[in-house]
């Protein structure tokens, strides 16, 4: 498996019919994921045993996967194993891993994930745009902050936001606007 890198690795992770951005850990050849108690996402992971990471290039969807649910002809059924599974429709490569829970307390649990196939649909190069890592950054800082409107979260919020005016294409400005209508502006 070489589509995940060292650190955390920012992706789009689909179960059955549901999508959300997370980041996943990866350290020392171990990939591990740290998800809210009670997401969609968590419930089905625990329920199933297995998830999608999803390698997307598009700002909006991660803004819109964030807040929202994801109509059905957005995932393709993909058999991995003995199973199926769902992933992205537009994904430019993705992941199948199985998922088992290794920690759990009333907040969250630590998923250790254990990688079945690995598969590149749309081999491209982007360059680093510092538009669409502050989208991404914004986006973290603004799930947070809709569960807790602290100062904090909303200036690193808006610190973000100038980065993507300022560096962002067409899309990532999309995004924004898209993020600022989800957690009202100010």
């Amino acid at each position: 498996m070489g589509l995940l890198k060292g650190g955390i690795n920012e992706i789009i992770a689909t179960t059955s019919h549901n999508a959300a951005p997370i980041g996943i850990h990866y350290r020392d050849g171990k990939a591990t994921m740290i998800l809210f108690g009670g997401s969609h996402t968590a419930a089905n992971i625990e329920r199933d045993g297995w998830v999608v990471a999803n390698i997307v290039h598009d700002p909006v969807l991660y803004v819109k996967t964030a807040f929202e649910d994801l109509t059905d002809d957005a995932f393709v059924e993909e058999p991995v194993g003995n199973r199926t599974m769902y992933r992205l429709a537009g994904a430019d490569a993705w992941i199948a891993f199985s998922a088992a829970v290794e920690k759990k307390t009333g907040e969250a649990i630590v998923v250790a994930l254990t990688p079945e196939r690995e598969i590149i649909e749309n081999a491209v190069c982007y360059p680093v745009n510092r538009g669409f890592n502050s989208i991404i950054d914004a986006t973290v800082h603004a799930t947070r902050y809709r569960a807790n409107p602290t100062p904090k979260l909303r200036h690193l919020i808006d610190y973000h936001s100038d980065i993507v005016k300022k560096c962002g294409g067409k899309k990532e400005l999309a995004a924004l606007s898209l993020l600022e209508g989800y957690i009202g502006q100010h």
